[in-house]
């Protein structure tokens, strides 16, 4: 899939294709650090970029989330992905529920399958936060887990380095 992805953006400066991949529910900064370093771009500007490409998408998701699904809920298909992706959030929320915005920063801390900024915002949504606590601890939770996976990417380079070299 991600293939298919980086297929479409051909032609596209590595810069855009960086902050695209981002700003994607599916990939967000867990997939746009790899993607932006195996481009050229140095960790420092894949960084800044993937940041930015997955926070663009935190202010507008968490004031038009719920107005939005509310209005596509009304037809069948939607209202079955909703509720199945409202649910498969909930569930793996227990953390949110006990620490509101801490939990909610930890939550989208940790780079995992659904649990990144789009998930946070969805989390905040159901659990009602408030967006003057959801944005801070969603955009923390978004530089932590950028750190993270850019702290793997690096190790990873250098241990590959290391094996390559002898």
């Amino acid at each position: 899939m991600l293939q298919v992805m980086l297929d479409s953006l051909k032609g596209i400066p590595k810069e855009w294709v960086t902050i695209i991949i981002a700003a994607l529910p599916v990939a967000e900064l867990r997939g746009s650090i790899p993607v932006a370093l195996s481009l050229g771009l140095s960790p420092v500007k894949a960084f800044i970029l993937s940041i930015i490409g997955n926070s663009v998408i935190i202010i507008p998701t968490l004031f038009l989330l719920e107005p939005v699904s509310n209005a596509l809920m009304r037809f069948k298909f939607f209202k079955r992905f909703f509720d199945w992706f409202f649910a498969r959030t909930k569930a793996n929320s227990d953390l949110i529920q006990k620490y509101e915005a801490l939990g909610l920063m930890l939550f989208v801390a940790v780079p995992l399958p659904m649990t990144g900024a789009w998930s946070g915002c969805i989390a905040a949504s159901l659990f009602r936060i408030k967006f003057r606590y959801a944005f801070p601890a969603i955009f923390l939770g978004v530089v932590i887990a950028g750190l993270i996976v850019m702290a793997v990417c690096l190790f990873g380079q250098g241990v590959w380095s290391f094996f390559l070299a002898k």
